[in-house]
């Protein structure tokens, strides 16, 4: 069901230092192509697997691409962390501990939005939200990287710039 006017999110609208110019409503934000924020948070079980899901159908951005365990945008007056940790809720059930692994600043790859990745451990079971993710599956990092090389347009832009990060950058890649 579309949202009211007054159940609108609204972002920060931020520089590209990502300092606060101002808050918008989503449909201003996105329509008039303003830099702002988001997250994606890594799943990661006991065996090593990354938790990656397939974006649902009716999603405004990347629909049916395969993406983070879960993401998505920075409220406005929100901390990165604490959208990080309300996405993991939302989309997957999910309650963690996080750590900050990574920030890409805005760009194409990153649909203009500053882009913090978190990460965590977690063997919980995951609990998809459908109006978010059509399909959810724990893969190894070499299978990803070779299904990337294979088929890079299969994932969302902001996952395969992390996907890429990761890969070159394997030994930053510890939890608190």
């Amino acid at each position: 069901m579309p949202e009211t006017p007054s159940e609108e999110e609204w972002f920060d609208i931020v520089d590209e230092h990502d300092q606060v110019l101002r808050s918008a409503p989503r449909s201003e934000v996105h329509g008039e192509g303003h830099l702002h924020r988001a997250t994606h948070i890594w799943v990661i079980n006991s065996a090593g697997k990354l938790l990656i899901h397939l974006r649902a159908a009716g999603k405004e951005e990347e629909p049916l691409k395969w993406t983070s365990s879960a993401s998505g945008h920075v409220s406005a007056g929100e901390a990165y962390s604490v959208s990080a940790a309300r996405e993991l809720s939302e989309e997957l059930g999910i309650e963690a501990q996080l750590t900050r692994w990574h920030k890409i600043m805005s760009g194409p790859e990153t649909g203009y939005e500053h882009t913090e990745l978190y990460a965590c451990q977690s063997d919980a079971v995951p609990i998809p939200d459908p109006n978010e993710i059509s399909e959810i599956q724990y893969l190894d990092f070499a299978e990803i990287y070779e299904w990337l090389d294979r088929e890079p347009t299969a994932f969302t832009h902001p996952f395969r710039a992390f996907l890429r990060w990761s890969q070159e950058n394997s030994d930053k890649i510890v939890f608190d």
